[in-house]
């Protein structure tokens, strides 16, 4: 059973059917698995991570263990209620794939606990996937794919996190909030935590589009963004320009190395995604790069790499713990990270 429409998945996570023994829930993206299969494993299992009768497996677990799983979906509960077999599958093995596979196969038809019920957590399955195409075929699994949340999606999460709080936004500011935020639901879960604790939680406040101004700040385009993009493109001069006139607005050097860091790990985050499956524009859309900007990232994510990343990033955190000793040049050193990057950028051919 496919359950794609969302008042379907709805209805099925607040009351899973009891025929169903499998559940495989997966997407690109993680942030949404992560809260449909949270708030299924607690109508399963209570607490969902009770010792002695839930099972949390990873595909580490299986690899080199091919009985592993089976055994623990043979199991049987230790205190009573309904055993929960809770396995997180990220990897790209196709060994593992069909041994997930399988075991979903067996699980379903009964041959192992009936009473026991098996939650997949699985990244952007393909449609040749052993493990996706068991879970579809069997009459007693169910599949959730996940997909990216629509602006839709987002003000409501936004209105019923917010509300829990006692807090709230008006119209025009709710809509200048979802155009601000990431699509990736992990990432904007915090930024909605962090903005409720901005409008102060229980205070019961409602606030407009200027209440945000602070808590916005400028837009994307500003200095420091400026500044760290020319970085990451090879242009040392745009770059340096950008540093001095975000100085001369104010931001002290310290500001500038977290812009450069922020950019570091908007990129990182873009090429996981994209290395997990997820195409390079949908990535970086995922990973907050604003629109104006997405053209010129794109080229540059094409040049750079993980590698490449994890090499800079002890040149970012030794530039912001220098820029935090008392006396530091911290604009000499914002200075030199910017150097630093673009010289790197430039020798990746940008």
């Amino acid at each position: 059973m496919i359950l794609a429409k969302r008042p379907d998945i709805e209805r099925f996570l607040a009351r899973p059917d009891p025929q169903i023994r499998v559940v495989l829930i997966y997407g690109r993206d993680v942030g949404v698995v992560r809260d449909r299969a949270k708030e299924l494993a607690g109508k399963v299992a209570d607490p969902p991570d009770d010792p002695f009768n839930v099972a949390l497996l990873t595909d580490g677990d299986l690899d080199g263990d091919g009985a592993r799983l089976e055994n623990e979906l043979a199991s049987q509960s230790l205190m009573g209620g309904r055993r929960l077999v809770r396995l997180k599958f990220a990897t790209e093995k196709a060994s593992l794939d069909k041994q997930v596979a399988e075991a979903v196969t067996a699980h379903a038809e009964g041959r192992l606990n009936p009473d026991a019920f098996f939650l997949i957590e699985a990244g952007a399955l393909g449609r040749d996937s052993a493990l996706r195409k068991a879970a579809e075929k069997a009459a007693g699994a169910a599949v959730i794919p996940c997909y990216e949340d629509e602006p839709g999606d987002v003000a409501r999460l936004v209105r019923e996190t917010l509300a829990k709080d006692g807090v709230g936004l008006d119209a025009q500011a709710l809509q200048l909030f979802v155009s601000r935020m990431p699509k990736e639901r992990g990432v904007a879960r915090q930024e909605i935590e962090r903005l409720a604790l901005y409008l102060e939680p229980g205070s019961g406040r409602t606030a407009s589009p200027k209440d945000l101004e602070d808590f916005l700040g400028v837009e994307p385009e500003a200095s420091l963004s400026d500044a760290a993009a020319d970085a990451f493109g090879g242009r040392l001069a745009e770059a340096q320009a950008g540093l001095r006139r975000a100085a001369a607005e104010g931001e002290a050097g310290p500001a500038a190395v977290r812009a450069i860091g922020m950019y570091l790990g908007r990129m990182r985050r873009t090429l996981t995604l994209a290395k997990n499956g997820a195409g390079l524009q949908e990535a970086a859309k995922a990973s907050g790069v604003f629109w104006k900007q997405e053209r010129e990232f794109l080229r540059q994510a094409r040049s750079w790499t993980l590698d490449d990343l994890d090499r800079l990033q002890p040149e970012v955190l030794a530039a912001d713990k220098a820029c935090k000793t008392a006396g530091s040049p911290d604009g000499l050193i914002a200075e030199r990270l910017a150097l630093t990057v673009a010289g790197r950028a430039r020798r990746l051919g940008l």
